[in-house]
């Protein structure tokens, strides 16, 4: 069994920082990308960040150079450092892995069960 647990989510003031963790744990043989997924009410789920498993990223456009996706392949965790925080950042964030189980030994995408984000005053 595979399990992905995010935390480090929260209420934060417009301009604030936040940092998201993501640790994957269980039968695990491989993992390749990771990434950081946000769903606002009502809006569909979008990609925040990705990165693959030598360290590539790739970001949506509204928060470049605000946030950071990092992976420390150690230990299975991928981190997203927020920054510059924005109204409109407030959503659900998931965190997603691909990962290769040792008892399929099959590629499948898992995700994490969501931490909230809020950016208020």
């Amino acid at each position: 069994q595979v399990q992905l647990v995010e935390s480090g989510g929260g209420l934060v003031q417009p301009g604030g920082s936040l940092r998201l963790s993501c640790a994957a744990s269980g039968s695990i043989f491989s993992i390749g990308a990771m990434g950081w997924y946000r769903q606002a009410p009502g809006k569909q789920r979008e990609l925040v960040a990705v990165i693959s498993s030598v360290g590539s990223t790739n970001y949506a456009d509204s928060v470049k150079g605000r946030f950071t996706i990092s992976r420390d392949n150690a230990k299975n965790t991928v981190a997203l450092q927020m920054n510059s925080l924005k109204p409109e950042d407030t959503a659900v964030y998931y965190c997603n892995a691909d990962i290769r189980s040792l008892s399929t030994m099959g590629w499948r995408g898992f995700w994490g069960q969501g931490t909230q984000v809020t950016v208020s005053s």
